[in-house]
């Protein structure tokens, strides 16, 4: 397409402007004369520093700092018996990508501070995209959201200085003591990891998964380092953050070029629905773990990353993790904290990259996608829908039942919650109150415009079917008026 413009004498590729058409120089502004002032019709250099000025989308307000591989989820065990999500049944095979990342640092802090360490996962089932978003601990600093934003401030900089601040931190974790079981793990060994290949991860809320029969359980996940937990001491993490403050990041992608494919081994705890109600502690409370006596770890399968994304920026800065994406077969529990997060971490992307990230490389799910969704910035694919509302008489999608992640499915303890029509009473009838109005509230004139208004309305619809439907409807309204309208659109 660009054989008119000739190659360059090395033989490359020629450059090109974002509208791919050929750059007419890499290195020279268009200028009026050899010294004289460079031309705002220089096209390719506007578009060039235009683009430099808009390169940055904002960074993570937590977990800013972190680096992305892509890799495979192998089931190996049985678990149907517990949930009927597709990515755990046996033999299953499921497309991944995982982020790994510092919670507290921005963008260019040291990997080696000690801090808890994001562990966020993306399955690309074939029901969709399922994401679990922990930690490299089991606990956290709060049961309840309401504390989440101060204390993220409180581990931040102080506004006043820009510089870290123990004094904030210890101020705020010694003000709420349901920090003390996170505080103990983040000032312990698993507090700086000595590579991610070499720590844990945890959903560290519990989940619940309901199996095929619709049997539901609450159950945490356990991902267990296959290359063993090993840790820095504070003097080693000292000096890497001078040294190489990329270290975990440099790490994670020199394992996977020379072949050395990181893994982890899922396990989970299971808890019979029945026994949340009255166990010892509350099971939902963030701050705690279940002890392995009261319930042992099942293995259901393996993850191994085997592929560093070919662009950082597309693949890592972009990828777009949230709580929120379930898939049948799993569902929320009654965690405050887990529960705040559906809402969060979804209305963050739709801030930071766009309401239509999920159309990115990275968040696009492997299956087609039929939403009812539409338009805003950036939008690239068309609703795979027919039509752009629901109901419609033109084969648009409807909603399946969908086990487990619906709130229907969700036991709490002020009681069900549900996604049902209100309790029925005596007149809880659609017409009733319409019909009132046309009888007993309008005149006649008013009566005839409304006749008038709704033929002429009908009248311009073009199928005839939803035409006859319409009629239908103020029929059940009130007959006089339905038939009213019919006789107008016969033009009688």
């Amino acid at each position: 397409m660009t054989e008119g413009y000739g190659t360059p004498q090395n033989g490359n590729p020629i450059t090109t402007t974002t509208a791919g058409a050929p750059a007419p120089s890499d290195e020279q502004s268009l200028s009026v004369g050899r010294d004289g002032p460079i031309v705002l019709h220089d096209i390719y250099l506007i578009e060039k520093m235009a683009q430099f000025n808009r390169e940055r989308v904002p960074e993570r307000v937590v977990h800013a700092k972190g680096a992305g591989a892509y890799g495979v989820f192998r089931t190996t065990n049985d678990v149907s018996e517990y949930t009927c999500a597709d990515v755990f049944q046996p033999g299953r095979e499921t497309p991944m990508l995982a982020r790994f990342s510092t919670v507290a640092g921005e963008q260019g802090s040291p990997d080696t501070w000690r801090d808890p360490r994001g562990f966020a996962l993306k399955f690309y089932t074939r029901d969709g995209n399922y994401d679990l978003v922990g930690n490299n601990t089991p606990v956290f600093f709060m049961r309840d959201p309401q504390k989440f934003q101060d204390f993220i401030r409180s581990q931040k900089r102080d506004p006043r200085t820009g510089l870290r601040d123990n004094t904030m931190q210890w101020d705020y974790w010694s003000l709420s003591p349901e920090s003390a079981h996170q505080v103990t793990w983040l000032m312990g060994d698993r507090g700086i990891p000595r590579t991610w290949r070499n720590m844990d991860g945890f959903s560290s809320h519990t989940y619940m998964w309901v199996n095929a029969a619709g049997r539901r359980v609450w159950v945490k996940y356990h991902f267990l380092t296959d290359q063993g937990n090993e840790f820095l001491t504070q003097d080693e993490a000292d000096a890497l953050a001078g040294e190489d403050a990329d270290h975990h990041r440099r790490d994670l992608y020199a394992a996977i070029d020379r072949g050395e494919y990181p893994s982890w081994t899922l396990k989970v705890q299971v808890m019979p629905l029945e026994e949340a109600a009255d166990y010892r502690f509350n099971p939902f409370d963030l701050t705690k773990v279940w002890p392995h006596g009261d319930y042992p770890l099942i293995e259901v399968g393996r993850m191994t990353l085997n592929r560093v994304p070919e662009d950082f920026f597309i693949h890592v800065e972009q990828a777009a993790f949230e709580p929120s994406n379930l898939v049948p077969g799993v569902g929320p529990s009654p965690d405050k904290m887990l529960l705040a997060r559906m809402f969060s971490y979804a209305d963050t992307h739709r801030y930071r990259i766009g309401v239509n990230y999920n159309e990115l490389p990275p968040n696009r799910p492997q299956v087609p996608v039929r939403s009812y969704s539409k338009d805003g910035r950036m939008r690239f694919y068309p609703p795979e829908t027919g039509a752009v509302y629901h109901p419609n008489s033109y084969g648009g999608p409807d909603a399946a039942v969908q086990e487990g992640t619906d709130p229907a499915s969700w036991t709490v303890h002020a009681g069900e919650i549900v996604r049902e029509a209100y309790t029925a009473h005596r007149d809880d009838d659609d017409f009733v109150q319409p019909r009132a109005l046309i009888r007993d509230v309008l005149d006649d004139a008013a009566r005839d415009r409304l006749v008038s208004n709704i033929a002429g309305h009908i009248g311009a619809v073009t199928d005839d079917k939803v035409a006859e439907r319409a009629l239908e409807y103020w029929r059940k309204i009130d007959r006089e008026t339905g038939d009213r309208v019919a006789d107008a659109l016969r033009g009688g």
